[in-house]
């Protein structure tokens, strides 16, 4: 199945008569990768926003998704790659591909 998934992946990103452009295949897996798009927490076009407010000991306070604009591919890939509990970010087991398409949409949707 991974082999399939991964051939699919190839085959949309780098045919020459695909009918999804990089950047549509990007943008989809950005809008949704597994569920939970990337745009819900750092925003339309990965510039980060507010996911929640709440109190603790009557201080308020906000959960935020950080600007992932300036990131670089080595750390950007690390993070997506990270399995920490305690992180607010969810694991999404995507391939190489996929964060390279992901990063891609970034730098494009922000030139």
């Amino acid at each position: 199945m991974r082999i399939v998934l991964i051939s699919l992946v190839f085959t949309l990103l780098y045919a020459e008569d695909s009918f999804i452009t990089p950047f549509e295949y990007a943008k989809m897996l950005y809008e949704s990768p597994r569920g939970v798009g990337c745009n819900l927490c750092h925003g339309s076009k990965g510039r980060g926003k507010t996911i929640a407010r709440y109190k603790k000991r009557k201080e308020l306070k906000e959960l935020k998704a950080p600007d992932i604009t300036s990131v670089d591919f080595k750390t950007f890939y690390k993070k997506l790659n990270s399995r920490k509990k305690r992180s607010a970010m969810p694991t999404y087991f995507l391939t190489r591909d996929e964060i390279k398409a992901l990063y891609f949409y970034i730098k494009k949707v922000n030139e």
